[in-house]
């Protein structure tokens, strides 16, 4: 990150300075670093303490400034010690978008706000890997898509930069509104809306309304990709003041996908079709989710001014992140779709249509899908039916709703349903049942940890 001093972070964020020492010196120091993590805390950092579920941050102040910090926010007077100083503030989370939002505007580059129910993640790392044929980009890592995560994203911009990429995450209503405000993106991506989150919205009418909140700090100067294939999506058109660029393959008005032809499940092969022209790629990942996670990132790139030939290169070496659909080759002949990172009735279901692609016996290794509410017994028994409805051959299925998942399975004629409490019952009593040269698609929702089921495959541990 570019440097600050002490000062500029507590007139960016209104706090008040505390310090001990000499106060000018110690406004004047530059911070370096900035963190919520106390055991990543480097000499001149700023430490961030966020009061989560389990631990207060206010808790690690002092250990802070022993491990090198020069400045912490915080909610509580705390004297620091010789030559620190502490901002206090009502609201760290606030004071931390506060600053986020002043050292985006130090930058006068491109900024692509990505959100939508499934897939945010891929489409992110999807139109990063194409932005990155011309451009040096900064995108988000990990799951740092939320009140905390997107503002560390942006500590990361250096000089060097010449986009970046954000993926924008959220439970409730307001939060990408937020988000939004601090990153005023020039080109909005909704990829999709869904019924990931439904517990807490309520509707998809809701969720799309939610992820709306993205277009907020957007003009008509700016363009917003929307996937024209989704029904949500699609009643927006002549509603919103940014420029609508639409991407789909039933949708066919700005870039579109037709002549899909799948390769197993490893990737597919289609032609895309653009105001530029057209041309032909292999999408290395299989699904046609992925194909239209690819479009989107081809619409950012059009926007963007790079050519046929750098998007097509960007998508052809597009490489997931881990946990989402990695296929891994066992010695013993078994094949893992590992896609554990998370799950919900959309998503599963397009993992499912991959598996279906596979040659040989087929087995699904399902968990429970959290954040439905009141939906959840009626989506997992959908999510049972269209694995008997995919051929799947084999469907053993761990946690909460098991009983629904079953009906749903046996009602469409699968006869090898098991359902378990645990991972460790699964594999005490089902682990025999998966055969040499069985393709196994492991997922769930991630408060399951099903990577430990794909770990225990594996001879791990």
């Amino acid at each position: 990150m570019k440097k600050m001093t002490v000062r500029e972070i507590a007139q960016a964020t209104r706090g008040q300075f505390i310090g001990t020492g000499d106060l000018e010196i110690i406004i004047m120091k530059e911070v370096v670093h900035i963190t919520q993590d106390s055991r990543e805390i480097q000499e001149n950092s700023l430490f961030v303490p966020i009061l989560g579920e389990r631990v207060d941050g206010h808790d690690f102040i002092l250990d802070s400034f022993e491990k090198g910090a020069v400045i912490c926010f915080s909610e509580k007077v705390i004297t620091p010690p010789e030559g620190k100083g502490i901002i206090l503030v009502e609201n760290v989370k606030t004071a931390l978008l506060q600053l986020a939002g002043y050292y985006k505007n130090k930058f006068k580059i491109p900024f692509v706000a990505i959100t939508g129910s499934v897939g945010k993640t891929t489409t992110k790392d999807m139109i990063a890997s194409v932005l990155s044929q011309k451009y040096n980009t900064l995108y988000t890592q990990g799951n740092y898509n939320n009140e905390i995560g997107v503002p560390l994203t942006l500590f990361r911009l250096e000089d060097i930069h010449e986009v970046a990429v954000i993926e924008m995450g959220m439970n409730h209503s307001g939060e990408i509104h937020a988000l939004a405000e601090i990153v005023r993106p020039d080109i909005g991506v909704i990829s999709n809306v869904g019924v990931a989150h439904i517990e807490y919205l309520g509707s998809r009418k809701e969720i799309l309304k939610a992820k709306c909140e993205l277009l907020h700090f957007m003009g008509k100067e700016n363009i917003v990709v929307l996937n024209g294939d989704d029904d949500m999506l699609s009643t927006l058109e002549n509603r919103i003041t940014p420029k609508i660029s639409w991407f789909g393959m039933e949708n066919q008005k700005d870039i579109y996908a037709n002549h899909l032809e799948p390769r197993g499940i490893e990737e597919t092969k289609c032609d895309i079709h653009t105001p530029k022209g057209m041309f032909s790629v292999v999408v290395p990942v299989a699904g046609n989710h992925m194909v239209a996670n690819a479009l989107s990132a081809v619409a950012v790139g059009i926007a963007l001014d790079m050519t046929l030939e750098d998007i097509k290169k960007g998508i052809e070496t597009f490489v997931p992140s881990k946990n989402r659909m990695n296929i891994i080759n066992l010695s013993n002949g078994i094949t893992i779709l590992n896609d554990v990172y998370n799950a919900n009735p959309v998503s599963t279901k397009a993992s499912l249509d991959i598996l279906a692609r596979a040659e040989g016996r087929k087995v699904a290794i399902l968990g429970f899908m959290g954040e439905l509410g009141s939906f959840a017994l009626e989506m997992h028994k959908e999510v049972g039916a269209y694995v008997a409805q995919k051929k799947i051959d084999i469907l053993l299925y761990v946690g909460q709703c098991g009983s629904e998942v079953e009906a749903g399975a046996k009602e469409q004629g699968l006869k090898e349903v098991y359902c378990f409490a645990t991972q460790e019952e699964l594999w005490e009593k089902a682990l025999d049942k998966i055969q040499k040269n069985d393709t196994v698609l492991v997922k769930a929702s991630r408060s399951m940890k099903l990577e430990k089921t794909v770990e225990k495959m594996q001879g791990v541990n």
